[in-house]
């Protein structure tokens, strides 16, 4: 559940690349020359400082905490290092020079020692040790770079703000201050990003979820959402949905344990695979025998269990086998990021069994309905989205073998698709027991997402021993899609929230309708009216607070309420409805059935409103 490769995302542009690169060595430069200015007993311990999507970063360990006054400092420095036209020079270096470089550096030692012990010790292999310079300034690193910094518009690079990172990732290890960057080509697409960021910052999931109502986060709880009323309300729509198109394809849902034993993901192989990532809990009265449990963090092993209840016939194949119980999945707490990234979610989880045909006939045709789903479920949000193809990691199950010939074949229902140029491939970044296409969906601040993936799977089936009687007769193993549309269903909804910075489509809102008495003289009319809406299934509120009109409208507004019923004595007399939309629309004399009708219809097509 992130954000795509951002080094995939400067693919097409290796300027910004190595523009991103060099500006990290410079902001390394200028923080060392700001610490000595103010005091030149300071040292700053160097971390790593790489390009990622829309900018980089640089990691220290300071002799101070920093302050925001210090940031402007640093990037006023790295524009006079710009202006002075600087030249980068990389070398290699043996390992004695590159202690030596780096010997007031112990991070930078460490780096070393571990790029050593992984180069191995045959004495005819060369030692990838490279250092650039610049400005007398050296660091450790691979490159690419500018030749210049004259490359390199001042106008178009801005520090934003830190963050603390661990050490190597490790929090056993030293925290370090982490500075955010970015830089563009030019000032003209600097400022076009920065409007961006201004943009997501008002759209804010976290902020919007306070505001609306949705969702609360206690420290009791790290990670795992308290979903409020107004919440659960979204949720529940967003599940009802998906239930109802699943069923209409054949999908039958179950519901599992959240608690299983070790000895469930030792068969899945997850206890070997993903075990740093589970929360385990132990069986204190029974302690003698040693009974550990995993917290679910996935549904696959449960549906292959489910399948094993009985022997299967070719002819019950596919089995769609489809799953929304809630996981939990154990994060580094520096990770953790609203609905974005948590340790407990739902997921709209699917199991596809299927036969293991020699012309993979069964699996392309169900490829075909995914796709079709995916497609169908992106649109009624209006989201844009593209498909990438995750290849092997170094880490996984099963024989070499299956994996080319899981890839080819989803390779082929790609390139069937969408043509070969149709789709990225990112190598390495499969699931351990196969490969997959992810589904990237691009929002309306065109960020770009992982959500739904789609997992050819031949190992799991093998290890569960599931079988199916093939039409010859004969036991043989099925192969298995997993596959998430939504994906999290906490992530969709806080991406969601963002796309339409809070206004949310009718069918979605946790209030749909407000009506509001002009004056306690209609308070009566008005309440017939709310009960009349709450007869047809709507979800209604009565305002009729001893406040002004304009203030209780304000109110509700900031609530991005859909529409707003106003009755004054010119309603109650005539019958007919005054209705502001949350667009800005504003309609007088409108009758009662037809806004009824009207909004039953925007409810039923799902209709979406692009904010």
């Amino acid at each position: 559940m992130n954000s795509m490769n951002p080094i995939d995302s400067m693919a097409n542009n290796d300027k910004l690349f190595r523009i991103r690169h060099s500006l990290a060595h410079i902001m390394a430069e200028a923080v060392i020359e700001h610490f000595e200015e103010e005091n030149s007993e300071s040292k700053v311990k160097l971390g790593v400082g790489p390009p990622i999507e829309n900018g980089f970063y640089y990691d220290f360990l300071l002799p101070r905490q920093i302050k925001e006054e210090d940031l402007l400092s640093i990037e006023n420095r790295m524009k006079a290092i710009i202006e002075s036209g600087c030249r980068f020079v990389g070398r290699e270096v043996s390992a004695v020079e590159a202690r030596s470089l780096f010997a007031d550096q112990p991070l930078k030692l460490e780096l070393i020692e571990a790029i050593l012990a992984d180069a191995g010790d045959a004495a005819e292999k060369p030692i990838p040790l490279s250092v650039y310079e610049h400005n007398h300034f050296v660091d450790l690193c691979k490159g690419p770079h500018v030749v210049s910094a004259d490359e390199i518009d001042p106008q178009a690079v801005k520090v934003l703000s830190t963050a603390g990172a661990f050490w190597r990732g490790d929090e056993r290890r030293e925290m370090l201050c982490r500075i955010y960057a970015t830089a563009w080509q030019s000032e003209e697409q600097l400022k076009s990003y920065l409007e961006k960021l201004a943009r997501g910052r008002e759209r804010d999931h976290r902020k919007l979820g306070k505001a609306l109502e949705l969702f609360h986060f206690d420290e009791s709880a790290p990670g795992m959402p308290y979903w409020l009323p107004n919440g659960l309300v979204v949720m529940n729509e967003l599940l009802a949905f998906w239930r109802a198109e699943h069923q209409r394809r054949g999908y039958k849902e179950f519901s599992a344990p959240l608690l299983n034993s070790r000895k469930l993901y030792e068969v899945s192989g997850h206890w070997e695979h993903y075990r740093e990532n589970m929360f385990v809990c132990h069986d204190e009265e029974h302690d003698e025998d040693d009974i550990e449990y995993g917290i679910k963090p996935m549904n696959c092993p449960n549906a292959m269990l489910i399948y094993n209840l009985k022997l299967r016939s070719y002819r019950d194949l596919p089995l769609r086998l489809s799953d929304c119980d809630p996981l939990h999945r154990k994060e580094r707490s520096g990770t953790l990021h609203g609905l974005l990234r948590v340790q407990k979610f739902q997921q709209d989880d699917a199991h596809i069994f299927l036969a293991d045909d020699k012309d993979n006939s069964q699996i392309e045709a169900e490829f075909e309905e995914i796709f079709d789903l995916a497609d169908h479920f992106y649109r009624v949000f209006n989201m844009e989205y593209e498909f990438r193809l995750s290849a092997r990691p170094d880490s996984f199950l099963g024989d070499a073998s299956d994996w080319d010939k899981a890839e080819a074949l989803l390779k082929k229902v790609l390139d069937k698709r969408l043509g070969e140029d149709g789709y990225r491939v990112a190598p390495g970044e499969g699931a351990f027991y196969g490969p997959k296409i992810d589904i990237m969906m691009r929002d309306s601040l065109d960020r770009s997402w992982q959500m739904g993936t789609i997992q050819l799977d031949y190992q799991l089936p093998r290890r569960f021993q599931c079988k199916y009687i093939a039409a010859d007769g004969e036991r043989k193993t099925p192969v298995v899609i997993h596959r998430v549309i939504y994906g999290s269903l906490d992530r969709f909804l806080g991406l969601l929230l963002e796309h339409t910075g809070g206004n949310l489509p009718l069918w979605l809102s946790p209030v749909q309708i407000a009506v509001l008495p002009v004056s306690q003289e209609q308070s009566a009319f008005a309440r017939e009216l709310f009960n009349r809406l709450q007869e047809h299934s709507l979800r209604v509120e009565l305002d009729d607070e001893n406040k002004s009109l304009n203030k209780r409208i304000r109110e509700l507004a900031l609530r991005k309420i859909p529409y707003l019923v106003i009755v004054g004595a010119k309603e109650e007399a005539s019958g007919q409805l005054s209705v502001r939309a949350r667009s800005g629309e504003h309609r007088n004399e409108v009758k009662e059935e037809d806004f009824i009708a009207s909004i039953k219809n925007e409810i039923s097509t799902r209709t979406f409103y692009k904010s």
